[in-house]
């Protein structure tokens, strides 16, 4: 490429890219750029410089990766400017293409980026180009090109492409000519120093990093979350793996599959046909399974689209046994499929109402097609993609990541994890396989090498099993034929099984075996034990404690009064007695990423008709954890005597950077509730980080990290209903148990 091919106005340039500014490096991003300093890039130029050019991001990171690929921040603009000026000449627009014709025949020679494809012309025995954007046909391209990028025969690809203008005055012929293509992409395999470097990370640097290369901050996800985004890039590197993700709107599930890799292919619209999705029968030619590692299919979902009947039975094959059949032929092929649509009704409604496949087309809501996804991949677990979301750190450039994840299908680590865990037997091989093949593909992404300790596999297992189950307890509501399985596993050495739920089933148990388990059943199989103390002071329990009060005192109408053996007369109990006649011991642990939690269950039936309560629980210190404070206090409010003045102490640590502000939230706190008779005190103590709730009933709270249960939310948005309905908020890993005191 000449100087004069990608000249723009200097001036324009270094202003725009002294725009350009230098965020803070972590300690992770100094790793990660000085272990893989040639293939790294500063994820939040790739808006910098993409303007409004229509391209996917690996496209723009391979330009960035041979321009700015440095931490320098002279070279980093340099490098910034230079790409620019590549696609402010280069790259062609669409509604520019009569400009670029221009150029290339005034100029005679010029390099455009553009996405093409070729087709043989059989009449002429010759391949020809067609370039999308600059809208030009017939470009001659010879066999050798297309020999070593056959996917120019399917659906085209990402080049940059020198071509040259020679006008012959032959009506046949064009006046364009192909002197070189290159196509925008790694070419090389570095797995050797991919997989020595890995050794220097930890699991969780590691699966940071992978985050960071998709363009994702890091820190705003809990380790559920991240571990539910690397399942996206399992079709990637995992060979024939089918996935299935429904859900909200602004999820960004197809994404990933449009801009992260240059393997794969995403179908808009979700409609294809069997010849062109697996193989013509009039050409013989092949279909996109047989050119790229991932097919998906975007806006899959809809219960009003048909499908061929045809394809549907091509695809069940296809994904069942790695083969289709068009004429007499069996073709076999690699390709992963991934279907993505959007849910119409949320998680309840849909177990309510139906199953959790309801907005598939009918051809497709079949078990048989159902029967062979390897992974249900719950769409409304992730947030809707906000801007603050994204990361200004350093990842791979994604077109090298995606090369190393094309290289890892040749490896498999489906059994790996046999040494030290047994499925159960009643699972059926297609349910193993899924399972397997997840695992396997979370492996070859956070552990690559295939070493892994039993207690770094097991996170993996059972996130494996997650996706599974959710495929199976659906389809057997759909087909009451299809027999449940127990989806758990054993440790080796062990005969003890290990049960592994789907959030859905602990958030809304009673909906999830609509019809499948009697109540006792239910009970006993999806509720922790100590949340029956809890959980079964239902959202009703509650709302008697703080309404059914007000009924009794406020319109004074009589007591009924009960009537034992004997003529002997004996008063109901009071809301705030029916609460703590709830409160049992025990100890209960909740998965990450839990809803449906709140205070009321786990404190109200403890601290009802309390009037001493100790919170001990030194992070009261930021805001955030002031309000946890007060939310606690709201539920004292609720489940105590508002006759009685209720005084609550609590012991945490002084702030030592921002003291004076947490006393001022402190005051603010202790006037508001004074007010309310909730009489708050506080003191501050730095011996020990033991947390509890005490009360004057005799209840001792062991609490395993505090009020801090709750993952981060969106709290300044006053249309967030989080902001006021903790069930509505996902929790994080905690514990929690119920003792006696020895004054009880």
């Amino acid at each position: 490429m000449t100087d004069d091919e990608n000249t723009i106005d200097e001036q324009q340039t270094s202003s725009v890219a002294d725009e350009v500014t230098a965020p803070v490096m972590s300690n992770l991003d100094r790793k990660i750029t000085g272990d893989f300093a040639e293939f790294t890039v500063r994820k939040d130029l790739v808006s910098e410089v993409k303007g409004n050019a229509l391209v996917p991001s690996y496209v723009l990171e391979y330009l960035l990766g041979k321009y700015a690929t440095t931490t320098d921040q002279e070279s980093i603009k340099a490098g910034v400017k230079r790409v620019r000026e590549i696609l402010a000449d280069n790259y062609v627009h669409r509604e520019e293409s009569k400009l670029i014709q221009s150029k290339i025949r005034e100029k005679g020679r010029y390099t455009v980026i553009d996405k093409v494809q070729v087709a043989l012309n059989e009449k002429l025995d010759r391949y020809e180009a067609t370039f999308e954007n600059l809208d030009i046909s017939r470009v001659v391209v010879d066999s050798q090109t297309v020999k070593d990028n056959p996917k120019l025969l399917v659906t085209g690809i990402w080049c940059q492409c020198t071509l040259l203008y020679a006008y012959s005055g032959d009506s046949n012929e064009v006046p364009w000519r192909l002197q070189r293509l290159m196509p925008v992409q790694m070419s090389h395999d570095d797995r050797e120093n991919y997989l020595n470097m890995r050794s220097r990370f930890t699991a969780g640097e590691w699966i940071d990093l992978l985050m960071q290369s998709v363009g994702f901050n890091p820190d705003l996800f809990s380790d559920r979350a991240k571990l539910l985004h690397l399942v996206r890039m399992i079709p990637f590197v995992e060979r024939n793996y089918n996935l299935i993700e429904l859900g909200p709107k602004g999820t960004g599930k197809s994404h990933i599959y449009s801009e992260f890799s240059p393997h794969g292919m995403l179908i808009s619209g979700g409609e294809v046909t069997a010849a062109k999705l697996f193989v013509n029968n009039t050409t013989r030619q092949i279909g996109l399974v047989g050119y790229w590692d991932t097919v998906a299919f975007d806006e899959f979902a809809g219960r009003a689209k048909k499908a061929d009947k045809g394809l549907v039975d091509i695809m069940k094959n296809y994904m069942a046994n790695k083969s289709f059949s068009r004429g007499t032929s069996v073709m076999q092929a690699e390709a992963s499929m991934v279907f993505i649509g959007n849910t119409a009704h949320n998680v309840p409604y849909m177990l309510k109402n139906s199953d959790l496949f309801e907005e598939l087309p009918s051809q497709y809501h079949d078990p048989a097609f159902l029967d062979r996804i390897h992974y249900y991949l719950p769409g409304w677990e992730f947030d809707q993609i906000r801007s603050e979301m994204f990361t200004s750190g350093y990842g791979f450039v994604v077109d090298y990541l995606a090369e190393i994840l094309h290289n890892l299908r040749n490896v498999d680590y489906g059994s790996a994890f046999e040494k030290y865990f047994k499925l159960s037997s009643s699972l059926s091989t297609r349910d193993k396989d899924g399972v397997r093949k997840t695992f396997s593909g979370l492996m070859k992404l956070i552990y690559p090498d295939g070493q892994a300790t039993p207690e770094q596999m097991e996170p993996l297992l059972r996130c494996a099993i997650e996706g599974r189950k959710r495929v199976k307890d659906q389809l057997c509501r759909i087909d009451s034929t299809m027999a449940e399985v127990d989806f758990s596993y054993t440790r080796a050495g062990s005969v003890e099984p290990i049960a592994v739920h789907v959030l859905e089933e602990d958030d809304y148990p009673e909906l999830y075996w609509r019809g499948a388990h009697d109540t006792a059943e239910l009970a006993e199989s999806t509720a922790p034990e100590p949340v029956e103390s809890a959980d079964e002071t239902t959202d009703a329990a509650v709302d008697d404690t703080a309404r059914g009060e007000a009924d009794a005192k406020e319109n004074a109408s009589p007591t009924p009064v009960q009537t034992q053996p004997g003529n002997v007369r004996v008063p109901p109990l009071s809301p705030i007695e029916r609460a703590a006649s709830k409160a049992k011991e025990g100890h209960v642990s909740f998965n990450e990423n839990r809803m449906g939690v709140t205070y009321d269950k786990l404190f109200g039936p403890y601290i009802a008709g309390a009037t001493q309560i100790t919170l001990t629980d030194p992070y009261i210190r930021q805001p955030y954890q002031v309000r946890n404070l007060v939310e606690f206090l709201e539920t004292v409010f609720t489940f105590t005597d508002r006759s009685d003045e209720v005084h609550v102490h609590l012991v945490t640590c002084c702030d030592e950077e921002y003291a004076d502000r947490q006393i001022d939230n402190l005051n603010q706190v202790q006037s508001t509730f004074n007010e309310l008779g909730i009489m708050l005190t506080y003191e501050f103590s730095e011996s020990g980080h033991d947390r509890s709730v005490v009360t004057d009933t005799g209840w001792l709270i062991v609490l395993g990290r505090g009020l801090d249960i709750f993952q981060r939310y969106v709290d300044n948005n006053w249309f967030n209903p989080q902001i006021r309905q903790q069930k509505l908020r996902r929790v994080k890993e905690f514990s929690v148990t119920y003792q006696r005191s020895k004054k009880g």
